[in-house]
């Protein structure tokens, strides 16, 4: 082991700019100084000896002139001092002055100040010298029986560290520490002596455990937390001792300490299969997620519930408990109801919809008594959308959602509006006895409703579906009443000179005189001020859509008259009465048209509305059958056709997750019975205490993907080229939010390479944690330095910087190698998302960074460039495959991705292929990249520029 590899155990921060003081100076002071100065050359001393300082003729004057003092800072600073001191000659013998500092610690076991006791065993765990330690052992056994609790817990740990380092010193170790347990009160000291004993005799520690099992839940949290991973680690690896333990793990579940409780369920359900089992964590797990505070931890131990539910074995027993897993949504964090809403969706069964469904409607109506905010506007989006799956999957629960929800159609916020709205024409279509009772509905919102898109699928619904003469009138009778006076034109004017009119009871108040912002003065009465106000609040809803020259509602509105006129015309055999309500339709789409063209909208109407409009009184002049079926049939169908496209979708997508989640097992595989199974076979299974002990050190063991382009090879980047003095490689093991970069340095010289360092800056928001430390190279050897990067955002970072080193002998200056760039790429960072269309939009108005990247590629057809590029990218498709099937020459598909930063990126890839130029012409076209962080948007059109052409291998 190199010096640089050495275990250090004490790190001390060092202000460089300081000179280093010399050694006949710090003499001095160690000697001749008060007990300040001797602390201040203590210090001194041990950073010189933490950066390479040898020091030998400062030992003897220490141990004559400071080992002796009684101050509490001298004494723990000793420690550190003997900690990195060289304690042996070169030839690997014990120094004899080492003999002093010996007694001088057998002293200090022996002082009757608990701290010193006690930090001094501290120290001794970090001894690796068995001549050092051997007098002190007796000393160290008498700690066991002091008075205080902290002397004891540490001689406890001062006993492990000896007896796993140097088993002869102590052979009878696990004996005594098992005495030791069997009398101790403390719960940190039993706790220490507990785990010694599952490292250090495993057989000891269960026959203590078989004593007290019964008193398990006295015992301090800390003391059970290191039984449940004995139990856990024990039945691991003798499954036949699981009957025997189970019955503690269960009475740990009613443990007060949530660590514990969340322990003992994970151990539960690796132990045991049983439904009884699987119930006990999982309500375990939801009693955790309801009582802890933290929203992290609701989390963490929703993401346990959800792995339960992924077994397919367990999912039964989990939807059992769904009403208990809703009791999480009386918590106000968005991202656990989300999480919550979408498990209880996927443990619906016909069992439990019905509960399911009316906890949902109760918390709907919840959220519309509660103030205004922001996340109450998602939240009743995110219920909205899960009633709208449960009828999808659960018709008979429609009929109880829809009028429940309907009643949100007039809600200011269009979104939650718009989700209601596209859950009823979903449900208008597909089941037919809920027609007559969804119209009805219909007409006794529309009035109220708020928003000029939700206005306009409302006019749509009541335009498709009224079949009936009654609700036909009914609907004509609501478009009357919602656009007031007729013709709009001539009432309007009338209003705006009736304001005048002295028949008017209205009272003008006194004139005042003010004074403008450009300092003229201006004269405003009670009357002119008052009158528009009021105006405005009496305006009819479409009359007020209209007149803010929003005439799209306008082209919908002549659509639906068109088609309940023809419908009339249909189901009504007098004329008088046809030309009537024919007549009536027109008159409102007249009335509309002039409207338009007139000054008083605040915008005029399009020429697209005015075509739709026309061609609507032209329909209705002429009643011609080819219209009425394009209008009454046509329409529906297309709907049709829509929601039997999304539905296959969704099966699709659920076919492909149940594929998944069932284990596939070949002819050919080997049958594994655990009964005939062989002990050492039985430890290859995953441990989960070192599988969390590893994720959470970042050495998780990520399984390498089956293309052998994509190994760990794949990942080395040759930093300078063969012929420089040292050669230099790196390999770049991305691990979520750190990067850590295995460099490999070989002196290619014959020389000695001395001080080689390895110094690294970087660029974009990568910041690095440790300067690498300087090693010693023999010629031709080589040697591994690790450094570890921190990455805060998703944008290309660069590493850069260069390998310093002295060559022994020589004097010239320090000798420099520049090494080559390393790129970090973003895909490490990138992962596939998917959200719906409105979110796509909403996301992509608002996003203000932008990337047009120019498609330059080789790639001839245009699905395979997407692909490629969803491929490059890591992105996923939100445009359904049956749109982008069948060939037309171009393509448009929105993309989406999100990063483990929880940042959104977009795309929108618009290509064509230029037929003129032959079928060999490559795709041509634009994809456009929009993201929150400029950092985002550049670093994914770099990727695409630098992945457009497919290489040929």
């Amino acid at each position: 082991m190199t010096a640089a590899e050495n275990v250090c155990y004490t790190l001390i921060n060092v202000p460089m700019d300081s000179e280093p003081p010399s050694e006949i100076s710090l003499k001095n002071d160690l000697e001749k100084g008060d007990v300040k100065s001797k602390t201040e050359a203590l210090k001194k001393v041990i950073v010189m000896i933490l950066n390479g300082e040898k020091l030998p003729g400062l030992l003897m004057t220490i141990i004559r002139f400071v080992l002796p003092l009684q101050d509490h800072t001298i004494k723990k600073l000793l420690l550190v001092f003997w900690e990195i001191v060289p304690k042996t000659t070169p030839d690997g013998r014990l120094l004899h002055e080492m003999i002093l500092v010996c007694d001088a610690y057998r002293k200090d076991l022996q002082h009757p100040n608990e701290f010193i006791r006690g930090s001094t065993l501290r120290f001794l765990c970090k001894l690796k010298e068995a001549e050092l330690l051997e007098p002190l052992m007796p000393a160290i056994r008498a700690c066991l029986e002091h008075r205080h609790s902290y002397v004891r817990r540490n001689a406890v740990l001062a006993i492990y560290t000896i007896y796993r380092n140097f088993e002869h010193l102590i052979p009878d170790a696990p004996e005594l520490i098992h005495d030791f347990l069997v009398n101790e009160k403390d719960a940190s000291c039993k706790r220490n002596a507990f785990m010694m004993l599952i490292h250090a005799d495993q057989d000891r520690a269960l026959d203590y455990l078989s004593t007290c099992i019964d008193q398990v839940q006295t015992f301090g949290d800390i003391l059970q937390l290191v039984i449940v991973e004995l139990i856990y680690k024990v039945c691991h690896a003798n499954p036949s001792e699981r009957a025997r333990f189970i019955r503690c793990i269960y009475n740990l579940l009613q443990s007060s300490s949530p660590a514990v409780k969340y322990e003992a369920a994970g151990t539960l359900v690796t132990l045991s299969s049983a439904p009884t089992a699987i119930k006990a964590a999982a309500q375990c797990y939801i009693d955790l997620i309801i009582k802890e505070s933290d929203n992290n931890v609701k989390l963490i131990v929703l993401d346990r519930l959800i792995e339960l539910k992924e077994h397919p074995a367990h999912e039964r027993v989990l939807q059992d408990l769904v009403m208990d897993i809703l009791r999480v949504l009386s918590t106000p964090d968005l991202e656990v109801r989300k999480k919550t809403l979408q498990l209880a969706l996927d443990l619906v069964s016909s069992r439990n919809v019905e509960e399911l469904v009316i906890v949902l409607k109760k918390e709907v109506i919840k959220t519309n008594n509660v103030s205004e905010h922001e996340d109450t506007d998602k939240y009743r989006q995110l219920l909205v959308r899960t009633l709208h799956s449960c009828s999808v999957r659960f018709p008979d629960m429609a009929a109880n959602v829809i009028p429940v929800l309907m009643e949100f159609l007039s809600d200011n916020n269009e979104a939650a509006a718009a989700d209601v709205l596209e859950f009823v024409r979903e449900a208008i279509q597909r089941f037919d006895n809920l027609r007559m009772l969804i119209v009805e509905k219909m007409l006794e919102v529309f009035h109220a409703i708020k928003s000029v898109k939700i206005y306009r699928g409302a006019l749509w619904i009541l335009g498709e579906y009224c079949s009936t003469k009654e609700d036909i009138q009914s609907v004509m009778t609501e478009v009357r009443r919602s656009l007031g006076e007729i013709p709009i034109v001539e009432s309007e004017i009338k209003k705006e000179a009736g304001e005048l009119k002295p028949e008017e009871e209205m009272t003008v108040g006194p004139v005042q005189k003010l004074v403008t912002e450009m300092g003229t003065y201006a004269t405003q009465s009670a009357l002119s001020s008052s009158r528009p106000s009021k105006k405005e609040d009496e305006r009819p809803p479409l009359r007020g859509f209209l007149l803010d020259g929003d005439f799209f509602v306008a082209a919908s509105l002549a659509t639906t008259l068109t088609k309940i006129a023809l419908r009339y015309v249909a189901l009504v055999q007098e004329k008088k009465k046809q030309n009537s309500f024919v007549a009536e339709a027109m008159l409102l789409m007249a009335t509309i048209l002039h409207l338009g063209k007139s000054s008083l909208p605040k915008k005029p109407i399009t020429d697209d509305d005015v075509d739709r409009i026309s061609l609507c009184l032209k329909v209705l002049s002429e009643c011609s059958p080819l219209m009425n079926d394009i209008f009454n049939k046509e329409c529906r169908q297309s709907l049709s056709h829509m929601l039997s496209a999304k539905l296959e979708e969704e099966k699709l997508s659920q076919k492909k997750e149940s594929e998944k989640r069932n284990v596939t097992v070949q002819p050919d595989d080997p049958i594994s019975f655990m009964q005939l199974t062989a002990k050492n076979e039985m430890n290859c299974k995953e441990d989960q205490f070192q599988l969390s002990l590893l994720a959470a050190m970042g050495n998780t063991q990520r399984k390498e993907a089956a293309d052998p382009l994509a190994s760990k090879l794949n990942k080395v980047t040759q930093l300078t080229g063969f012929s420089d003095p040292v050669y230099a490689e790196a390999y770049v093991h991305v691990n979520q939010y750190d990067i850590v970069l295995d460099v490999l340095v070989v002196n290619q010289t014959s020389d000695t390479l001395q001080n080689c360092t390895l110094e690294l800056a970087t660029l974009g928001d990568l910041k690095l944690v440790e300067k690498p430390s300087p090693l010693t190279l023999a010629p031709h050897d080589f040697a591994n330095i690790k450094a570890n990067v921190k990455v805060a955002s998703t944008e290309n970072g660069i590493i850069f910087g260069n390998i310093v080193y002295d060559v022994s002998g020589a004097a010239s200056d320090r000798n420099c190698v520049v090494l080559s760039d390393i790129h970090i790429d973003i895909m490490d960072y990138i992962q596939p998302a998917t959200c719906t269309d409105a979110e796509f939009r909403q996301m992509w108005a608002e996003f203000e960074w932008e990337n047009k990247v120019t498609v330059n590629t080789n790639i001839v057809d245009l699905n395979d460039y997407l692909q490629h590029i969803l491929k490059s990218t890591n992105m996923k498709c939100l445009t359904p495959e049956k749109a982008l099937s069948g060939y037309c020459g171009f393509m448009a598909a929105n993309l989406y991705a999100r990063s483990i930063f929880g940042e959104d990126a977009l795309a929108n890839v618009s290509i064509e292929k230029p037929i003129q130029q032959g079928p060999e012409a490559p795709v041509t076209g634009h994809i456009r990249i929009r993201a929150k962080s400029q950092g985002m948007a550049l670093s994914l059109g770099d990727k695409i520029n630098l992945s457009q052409k497919k290489t040929s291998i």
